[in-house]
């Protein structure tokens, strides 16, 4: 294989990207076997793939589905090199899975925005708009509002006043961003995100609920990703910050002055209540629940719909409703599943006659 191989690409008459496995197996250095020729221009699993697909074999669950497969191009690990099967090539490789996100970008290349302000877009006074950034129609760009370069604003999405969004940031159609909100380089934001609302904040005084004005403000950092239709609120008198490299789902909320470290993962539904902390690398799977005013180290792991109500130290995982240490948990709800049986047993024998 040479580095000409990776030039023998085209494009299909969908759009997606059409390329060999001879290209492929230089792309991920890994070695061929078969008909380097064989060119695929889409993904697929293996139970589901055609001919012009390319597809992955890396654990041991799936190994009959190679067997029967029609992909024309397989990854493979080295453990399952030979496995029963006969796609057109093989490419074997460690961690397919890993080389296959690289390929993607190749097989379904993505356009980018065309610089330019659509006709009726609005931009504010004072705003400034690096070189390259683009703005979809009917979006509003508020005044005094930063956008650096090579930012895209999708249709109908609005920046507030005084925000500012760092270089190569994208947010999709229908995104709001309240005023005062700092975005770093290289977020994207998704369609019915928004971000910096006012927080939930009320104290009862004279009959009523009394808002709390929020002037707090909502500050996130770079490489970081948020989901379609997930909440950030600012702070009410502190920040509300998501660290770098953080990764949000959607219909996400993160209640005001909460703090997310870095590399963070928060799954679809998780609920953060006001002032919790989250340390670096933390990890929250769906509808969790974080109540308010707690720390959850870094590193930590809480399992899907864990009630969370007390702090979490530093690399442990926690689950159950209320959340506690998973093996602890695990515990619990075993002893709760023998708790019927052994409810039957004690009811027949209080329905024993008396022997005496």
């Amino acid at each position: 294989m040479n580095g000409n191989a990776i030039a023998k690409s085209s494009t299909s008459g969908d759009g997606a990207s059409t390329i060999t496995a001879e290209a492929i197996a230089a792309l991920v250095s890994g070695e061929l076997i078969g008909d380097g020729k064989a060119a695929v221009s889409g993904v697929a699993p293996l139970d589901r793939a055609g001919a012009q697909h390319l597809s992955i074999l890396s654990s041991g669950k799936y190994v009959p589905m190679m067997a029967t497969t029609k992909a024309g191009v397989v990854l493979l690990d080295p453990e399952f090199r030979d496995a029963p099967g006969a796609p057109r090539a093989r490419i074997i490789v460690k961690q397919p899975l890993e080389k296959l996100l690289s390929l993607l970008p190749r097989l379904y290349p993505q356009e980018s925005p065309a610089p330019g302000v659509a006709s009726t877009a609005r931009i504010g006074k004072g705003a400034v708009l690096g070189h390259g950034v683009s703005v979809g129609e009917y979006a509003i760009i508020g005044a005094n509002a930063k956008l650096g370069e090579g930012v895209a604003i999708g249709a109908h999405s609005v920046v507030g006043d005084n925000v500012s969004i760092g270089d190569n940031s994208r947010l999709w159609p229908g995104v709001t961003i309240y005023a005062g909100a700092t975005l770093g380089a290289r977020t994207m934001i998704h369609s019915g995100a928004r971000i910096g609302c006012d927080g939930f904040g009320y104290v009862f005084r004279e009959g009523a609920h009394q808002k709390i004005q929020h002037v707090g403000r909502c500050i996130i950092g770079d490489d970081v990703e948020i989901g379609a239709n997930t909440t950030i609120d600012r702070g009410s008198i502190d920040d509300t910050v998501i660290g770098s490299g953080t990764k949000i789902d959607n219909l996400v909320h993160v209640a005001h002055n909460v703090r997310i470290g870095e590399k963070c993962l928060l799954m679809a539904q998780v609920g953060i209540a006001g002032s919790v902390i989250v340390g670096d690398g933390a990890i929250l799977a769906g509808q969790a629940g974080i109540s308010g005013h707690l720390s959850i180290g870094a590193g930590a792991r809480v399992a899907a719909q864990a009630g969370v109500f007390g702090d979490i130290p530093a690399g442990e995982s926690w689950s159950g409703y209320p959340a506690r240490p998973h093996r602890e948990s695990l515990r619990a709800s075993a002893a709760l599943f023998k708790l019927a049986g052994m409810m039957r047993r004690l009811e027949k024998l209080l329905a024993e006659p008396d022997s005496k």
